[in-house]
């Protein structure tokens, strides 16, 4: 995920935007690079996404005109009623291969942090760049990215096309009782690679949960006052909205085949309700995995800090006792200066934020990067059978 993507470059430097993304080495994109499919510099999403889009779906839309199966069909429903076929060619896949960019950008911008937020300091920085190290050696070993392929092929021959009955019915040549070109090629060549993608997001997704596990165990200088709420942590909590264009990929995936389940054989949303609320449980899950390695010592800061806060603020209050009010001190002690903490208010105030620190950094900015790019496609798909323009316009009316 995000995190393999990066690694230190070790020069007497140690500012963090020394931390470059290394998201350019992952084997497919190398293997893309020998085909010269992909550029030589630069990830070069664009020019990939085209041409997996071109290759996924020109030769079956050039196979259902000639065969006359595109706009209506002798028997079964026309290629162009399947939203399925088209969502996954044309924008599934590319954002699959789009959303690598996301990922790249994100990283640079939040890994560093680590550093410049004092999380890793002088001390923590051998140990920062030595997992860093580790797990990009996981990243770049081709060997999960051959077994995730291996596994596309595997699944495309396991789940044959054939039994796919509706789904399949624009490529189904009922008088050789078989598919045609459009359907072997959808079959076995469209769906592994798709399947290939989504392994491949996977794969990062475990890679980040393994680096920040292995970061939460490098004594990371947390600030349990500090006003994000997350001992300093808050900005990987911006993480989950870095797979948007995968949370849309999946998402419009499955609104497209639920929409011609809706258009053309009579489904309702309310069939559809239990498939859609576990999509969105365990992808949010998913997502919100790699955060969960630093409850542990998000919790541990949190419950030292809170008799630490504590202590404080009661020899504050008694040394503001003591000098303004019984006029017992000799001379003023640190606390009471004023490049201190201050009188009474700064350390009530510390404290409180200490009381509010969250051991899971997860907050609205991350539940809205998971939510927001799941939801487009599915009220899309609700705005077929629910009159949204009426219910919108009924609300407009309650307003004014």
């Amino acid at each position: 995920m995000a995190s393999p993507q990066f690694v230190p470059v070790t020069h007497a430097d140690a500012d963090a935007t020394k931390l470059l993304s290394t998201a350019d080495v992952e084997p497919p994109l190398r293997w893309q690079r020998t085909l010269s499919i992909a550029p030589r510099d630069g990830l070069g999403v664009v020019r990939r996404a085209v041409f997996f889009a071109l290759l996924s779906w020109l030769p079956i839309a050039i196979w259902a005109i000639v065969r006359g199966r595109f706009l209506e069909a002798p028997f079964g429903e026309p290629l162009l009623q399947h939203y399925g076929v088209h969502v996954r060619c044309l924008l599934a896949i590319p954002l699959l291969i789009l959303g690598e960019a996301t990922l790249h950008t994100a990283g640079l911008r939040y890994l560093p942090q680590f550093i410049r937020n004092g999380l890793v300091d002088a001390a923590t920085r051998p140990r920062f760049e030595a997992v860093l190290r580790a797990v990009v050696d996981w990243r770049d070993s081709s060997l999960p990215w051959l077994l995730l392929i291996g596994a596309a092929l595997a699944w495309a021959l396991v789940d044959p096309a054939q039994s796919r009955g509706d789904e399949m019915s624009w490529a189904f040549d009922a008088t050789k009782n078989s598919l045609g070109f459009g359907g072997v090629w959808f079959a076995y060549v469209v769906r592994p690679i798709f399947v290939a993608l989504l392994l491949g997001w996977l794969w990062r997704i475990a890679l980040l949960v393994l680096l920040f596990a292995r970061l939460g165990r490098i004594d990371l200088s947390l600030v349990p006052s500090h006003p994000d709420r997350a001992g300093g942590l808050g900005f990987v909590e911006k993480l989950p909205g870095a797979f948007a264009p995968v949370s849309l990929a999946l998402s419009a995936m499955l609104a497209s085949r639920w929409a011609h389940q809706i258009v053309f054989h009579g489904q309702t949303l309310s069939a559809l309700k239990l498939p859609a609320v576990t999509f969105v449980i365990v992808w949010s899950l998913l997502l919100l995995a790699p955060l969960v390695p630093f409850v542990r010592i998000l919790h541990a800061a949190r419950r030292a800090a809170l008799g630490s806060y504590a202590a404080m603020v009661a020899e504050q209050g008694r040394l503001v006792r003591q000098r303004w009010i019984d006029g017992t001190m000799n001379g003023e002690p640190p606390l009471l200066e004023p490049s201190g903490v201050g009188v009474i208010a700064d350390a009530e105030a510390m404290f409180k934020a200490v009381q509010s620190m969250r051991i899971v950094p997860i907050g609205k900015t991350a539940i809205a990067g998971i939510l927001l790019p799941i939801a487009v496609p599915m009220l899309a798909v609700a705005a077929l059978q629910v009159p949204v323009g009426n219910m919108l316009l009924g609300l407009v009316k309650a307003l004014i």
